[in-house]
């Protein structure tokens, strides 16, 4: 198994009740793929550097999990079919 990160940008116009669905949404998509969750880090609503879609803040997350090649594929699948989620990225750790 790699270890990866992710972090995403919710939409600031959910609520906290909306903001941790989502993150137990795709702290779901990990586990049901066979990968785990070592950290989830919440870093609260912050000021975007541009704008995007006419936003300019967001609910930051971060979440370090470790999994086969094939579920950041997955994972990035959701990421882009949800639509509270503003900006993502995926990135594999060095060893």
């Amino acid at each position: 198994m790699r270890k990866y990160e992710t972090l995403f940008i919710l939409n600031p116009s959910l609520d906290d009740e909306a903001v941790k669905a989502n993150v137990d949404k795709f702290k779901g998509v990990i586990e049901n793929g066979g990968g785990t969750v070592d950290n989830v880090d919440a870093w609260g609503k912050r000021k975007l550097a541009y704008e995007i879609n006419k936003v300019n803040e967001g609910y930051y997350t971060l979440i370090n999990f470790s999994a086969d090649s094939e579920l950041p594929k997955e994972l990035d699948r959701v990421f882009r079919i949800t639509d509270s989620v503003v900006r993502h990225l995926i990135i594999r750790e060095e060893e």
